[in-house]
Order: C-alpha cells, then sequence, then structure tokens
C-alpha cells in the first residue's frame, strides 16, 4: 500500500516537473517556442558507439537548430532549470526532515543555522582578502557545516542531543551568526552589491557544473534519509517511544542530522539563501500524503523541485530578473500565514 501511495504520488510530481521545465525553458528574454526547445535538446543527444579505434560519440537525431537558440536552451536555461530542480528538491527533503526530527511543522532546514553559516561563509569569501579553493560555493558549503556542527556541540551533552536544547541552540547561534554578516556588509565596500545578491538568493549563475556537484551529494543523501524513513517515524511518537520500538535514538538523530545539514549546505552553496522552499512544501505535501515518511520524504522533495523551478520561472519574466529568493518569500509567506489562521499546524 505504501510503495504503490508513494510511486503514484512520485509518478504524478514527476510529470507535473517536466512539464514545468518544458514551460520553464520557453521563458526569458529570447522568445523560443517548444518545438525549438525539444529540437536543440534532440539535437545536443549523443549516444556512445564502440569502434575498432576506440568509443565514438554521434548525434542520432539529425535536427536543424540555429545555433544561437541551442546555446540558449542547452548552456543557458537548461542548466538554471536544472540546478534549480536539484536546489528545491534538497531543501523540501531536508525541510521534511527537520520538521518530522523537530516534530513540528515551523521547522526548516535552516533551523539549526546551516544556511546562515554558509552566507557568513560566502559574505566572507566576497569580503575578505582570502582564497579558497573551488571559490565562493566551497566557502559557504564549509561555512553551513561548521555551523551545524558548532549546534550540535553546544546541545550535545553526556551523548544526549535534547532537541529542545538543539533548538535554542539553532536560534543563539543564528542571532550571533547574523551579526557577523551585518558585520561583514559593513566591510563590503565593492563586494556590497555582490553579498546581498547572494543572501537573496538566485540560479542565475546555474552551470552544468554546479549541477553536477550538487546532484551527487543530494542523491546520496536522499537515499540514506529514505532508508532511515521508518526510524523517523517512530521518533514522532517520542525518544521513549521510540526506544521501546527498537530504534537507536541518538544515532538515528546524529544520522538525520548530518545528512540533512549536508544536503542544505550543498544547496545553499551553490543557489545562496532562498527561504521558504524547505518550510511550505513540506508542510503542504504532509497535508496531501500524511505524515508517513516513506511517501512524504520522496514526495516533499519531487514537490520542491517542481516550486523552485516553477517560481524561478515566474522570476525570469518580468523586464528585470529577480533572485528567485524574492519570489519565494513573496509566494511563502502570505501561504503561510493563511495555513496558520485556517488549519491546526501545533502538532503533527
Amino acid at each position: 500500500m505504501v510503495l504503490r501511495r508513494t510511486a503514484a504520488w512520485s509518478a504524478g510530481l514527476a510529470g507535473l516537473l517536466v512539464a514545468v521545465v518544458a514551460t520553464s525553458a520557453t521563458v526569458g528574454q529570447a522568445e523560443i517556442g517548444r518545438r525549438a526547445v525539444v529540437a536543440a535538446v534532440l539535437e545536443g543527444v549523443a549516444v556512445p558507439a564502440p569502434t575498432a579505434d576506440g568509443v565514438v560519440w554521434y548525434r542520432p537525431f539529425e535536427v536543424a537548430v540555429p545555433e544561437t537558440t541551442a546555446v540558449i536552451v542547452r548552456r543557458i536555461r537548461l542548466p538554471r532549470i536544472a540546478l534549480g530542480a536539484v536546489v528545491g528538491f534538497a531543501l523540501a527533503l531536508a525541510g521534511a526532515v527537520m520538521q518530522g526530527f523537530f516534530r513540528n511543522p515551523m521547522a526548516d532546514p535552516s533551523i539549526i543555522g546551516v544556511s546562515t553559516g554558509a552566507a557568513v561563509g560566502a559574505v566572507a569569501f566576497i569580503v575578505l582578502p582570502v582564497s579558497v579553493p573551488f571559490g565562493l560555493p566551497a566557502a559557504a558549503f564549509v561555512g553551513a557545516l561548521l555551523s551545524a556542527f558548532g549546534v550540535y556541540l553546544i546541545a550535545t551533552e553526556g551523548g544526549r542531543t535534547p532537541v529542545a536544547t538543539l533548538l535554542l541552540a539553532g536560534v543563539a547561534v543564528q542571532a550571533f551568526l547574523g551579526a557577523v554578516i551585518s558585520y561583514l556588509l559593513l566591510q563590503a565596500g565593492d563586494g556590497l552589491e555582490t553579498a546581498v545578491y547572494w543572501l537573496m538568493g538566485h540560479l542565475q549563475n546555474g552551470t552544468w557544473g554546479r549541477v553536477r556537484v550538487a546532484l551527487p551529494v543530494v542523491a546520496v543523501l536522499f537515499v540514506v534519509l529514505l532508508a532511515h524513513a521508518s526510524e523517523l517515524n517512530a521518533l514522532l511518537l517520542g525518544e521513549e517511544e521510540a526506544h521501546t520500538l527498537g530504534v537507536e535514538v541518538e544515532r538515528t538523530k546524529r544520522l538525520l542530522l548530518a545528512a540533512s545539514s549536508v544536503v542544505t549546505a550543498a544547496a545553499v552553496a551553490v543557489a545562496g539563501v532562498i527561504g521558504f522552499v524547505g518550510l511550505i512544501v513540506p508542510h503542504v505535501m504532509r497535508l496531501l500524503v500524511g505524515p508517513d515518511h516513506r511517501i512524504l520524504l520522496p514526495t516533499s522533495a519531487l514537490a520542491g523541485a517542481v516550486f523552485l523551478v516553477a517560481t524561478d520561472t515566474v522570476a525570469r519574466m518580468g523586464p528585470a530578473e529577480m533572485p528567485v529568493g524574492i519570489i519565494t518569500a513573496a509566494l511563502g509567506a502570505p501561504f503561510f500565514l493563511y495555513l496558520l489562521r485556517n488549519r491546526e499546524v501545533h502538532a503533527l
């Protein structure tokens, strides 16, 4: 029953994602129709064929596509769309885990300071004369992990990590790191615009290289988190009840925190701070599919990909392109207030 429901919902959301991607690829300053998009994609397909001299790549589809169209579709729009799908997938996945972990629908991936730590790393890289291998994404990724690890160390005592202490430690660390960011922005000088733009969250610099960096991390940890969905279900009952069901509570909590923190760090490192995806999407999907994380995790992740690709498409529609973080906040905040007023969201 669970497998059938998961497959049905996942198939529906995957189909919706394909439709949104197809529409998004046509949107931009240059008008490109759907047929031209499909033709550009098919023209770029290459298939390996073994020969006596080795492997030769050939193109099975002979489609005439203007070079400008092919460049716009395959090198500009599709990488950005793919990055949006990966980032949305990651943020919604981490949000679903955090809401289950804290047993609170108000939780999101940044609750233990991951996003704020990434912001410190990124802004420090922009403002300070420092050199970091792999540049700004690496600085943001390291900052995110250091923040999450620091919150965990603060909240852990005697081998136990109380959820309430972890939450309070996350709030305190976020406040401190917010002050650090404010100080760095005061010292930014010519880098202020770049730093502020990064803090807004955007996909403008989406490249296949960034997709190749983030996708393996997100894919591997998605499998890890999905494999522990049953343990996360048990934690919803409380730690004592989970222990009586055979769950190694502290070990499971460490694994869930580590995996969701790395997933969030990977997303924030390549796209900046994009809010509300990990808060709204898992909450809405929980209303639709229920609290069973065996269904909720994959459906939330796919819905997150759909949501972020769609909102980034909206961000590209106007005469002046906006950071997608502005759109997600503009849509997410009112909708979440609606849920607070009209739904019972105080407990999972």
